[in-house]
Parts: C-alpha cells; sequence; structure tokens
C-alpha cells in the first residue's frame, strides 16, 4: 500500500496529462454516453483493483498543495492559512468520490459493456485474482529496474557527450 501511495504523485500527474489539456466539456462531449450497467461493471473492476487507493489522499494532497501556493504568495497568512487546510479539507472531503466516477466512465468508454462484463469474470476467476495481487508489485519491481536503467544509461549518454566534446578540444 505504501508504494502505491509513493506513486500518488505520478497518477496525478497521469490524470493530469491525460484530463489537463482538454476542457471539461470537451471531454464529456468525446465520451459516447454508456449504459448503466457499463458503469455498473467498471465500477465493480475498479473496486476489485483498489482503485479508490490511488486517489484516496486527493482532497487532502491537494488542499496541502494549494496550502503551499498560498503560502508562498502570502507569507504573512501562513498562520492563517495552516489553521484554514483541516478545516477546507473536512468541507471537502469525500470529493475524491468523483474521480472514482470519472474513471468508471473512462472505463466504460473504452470498453463494450459485453467486454467489461468478461473483464469482471475474469478478475474474478483465480488467475485473474492473482493478477490483482501480484501486479502492484510488478509494477513497482518494474518500475525500480526502469529508474535503475535510466541512471545508469543517463552515465553512458553523459560520457558519449564528453568523449564527444573532448574530440572539439573541450573538457566537460
Amino acid at each position: 500500500m505504501k508504494s502505491v501511495l509513493k506513486m500518488l504523485p505520478v497518477a496525478g500527474i497521469a490524470l493530469g496529462l491525460v484530463f489537463g489539456g482538454v476542457p471539461a466539456a470537451a471531454q464529456q462531449a468525446a465520451a459516447p454516453k454508456a449504459s448503466p450497467a457499463a458503469i455498473a461493471a467498471a465500477k465493480e473492476i475498479l473496486t476489485m483493483k483498489s482503485a479508490d487507493k490511488m486517489y484516496a489522499n486527493a482532497v487532502p494532497g491537494t488542499v496541502e498543495q494549494v496550502k503551499g501556493r498560498l503560502i508562498a504568495q502570502n507569507l504573512n497568512y501562513q498562520k492563517d492559512l495552516n489553521e484554514l487546510a483541516p478545516v477546507v479539507a473536512q468541507q471537502l472531503a469525500g470529493r475524491e468520490k468523483e474521480i472514482g466516477e470519472g474513471m468508471a466512465q473512462a472505463y466504460a468508454g473504452q470498453f463494450t459493456e459485453q467486454e467489461l462484463k468478461d473483464l469482471l469474470a475474469f478478475y474474478k476467476s483465480p488467475l485473474g485474482q492473482k493478477l490483482i495481487a501480484a501486479e502492484p508489485r510488478a509494477i513497482e519491481q518494474g518500475m525500480a529496474f526502469t529508474n535503475s536503467w535510466a541512471q545508469n544509461f543517463s552515465e553512458i549518454v553523459a560520457s558519449a557527450f564528453r568523449a564527444e566534446m573532448k574530440k572539439r578540444g573541450k573538457d566537460i
């Protein structure tokens, strides 16, 4: 679970990239209307996959981010803003459920009702249950490998730059 929470900023960035560049009205207009059964199946899939853990801290996290920006712009109100943050977070508690609704709509927009029902049957199967249990660890291990690879590869790239600059008589 901690690893999933560590990935929250990544998930936030991904959601921002997916939904940030398109106005909300255009997103809704572009998505075909899914049937209530398709949305229900999508919600069940997301529940089985514990997708809510990805955005469980979205409200308090966003409150803290906005508070930080406001403090940076209004240093003289730091005490007040720190006192108000829990109040604002409490007022807006539960709004993260909107993310779940949006995710269900996204799934229902990408898969037919029958495909969602088939996916649901798969996730209820022993292999589907194993996938749900093992996939977060596999993704975490894959990301750890990717990060390690990128760090090592960046050294290779830096060495290539240094070698090419040395050919030009410039040491870096």
